[in-house]
């Protein structure tokens, strides 16, 4: 399983642990990532997704997880999440 956020795309970064003496090793800066269970009103059930803590608070920021969807580029979302976004998308057209 990759340390990929589903939503937002953040992956691992690379940098430098720098000791007192300033000599720099290799090390991961891993994204805080958590299984959360997000409610789609749209499609009227519920995904568990792994999603970093800063999707989250944009989730809650854009209104839902369907506003956070259909705002949200199709490049930066996983295959999975892509394909609810184009269900989401599609669920509303039918509703409206």
């Amino acid at each position: 399983m990759s340390r990929r956020c589903d939503l937002t795309g953040k992956a691992v970064l690379v940098g430098h642990k720098v000791s007192h003496s300033n000599r720099k090793t290799k090390r991961r800066f891993l994204p805080n990532l958590c299984n959360v269970t997000f409610r789609s009103d749209v499609l009227g059930r519920e995904v568990r997704l792994r999603v970093s803590a800063n999707a989250i608070k944009t989730v809650d920021h854009r209104g839902g997880f369907d506003a956070f969807l259909v705002k949200a580029r199709a490049e930066e979302l996983s295959p999975r999440a892509l394909e609810m976004k184009r269900a989401v998308e599609k669920a509303q057209v039918v509703a409206a």
